[in-house]
């Protein structure tokens, strides 16, 4: 079986959104989580994927990334 990109979900002191997602995107959540708690014996709920997810699509976005770097100059920070 293949490597999860999501491994270990980190416990950090959340911020409430209030989200619908499309039906497809919860399926695939769920499946995902299934997937996990296979793999690492951890029980995982689908909606706690949603933060590392996005943490991870966002780290490995280089025009996210790049742009963010020249906002930070822009600000001299």
């Amino acid at each position: 079986m293949p490597k999860l990109k999501i491994d270990n979900v980190e416990d950090e002191t959340p911020v409430t959104l209030s989200i619908k997602l499309p039906a497809m995107i919860h399926r695939d959540l769920v499946a995902y989580a299934e997937l996990l708690n296979r793999e690492g014996g951890q029980s995982t709920e689908p909606k706690s994927l949603i933060a590392p997810m996005l943490k991870r699509f966002m780290a490995t976005d280089r025009a996210f990334a790049k742009s963010r770097r020249a906002l930070r100059r822009e600000k001299g920070g």
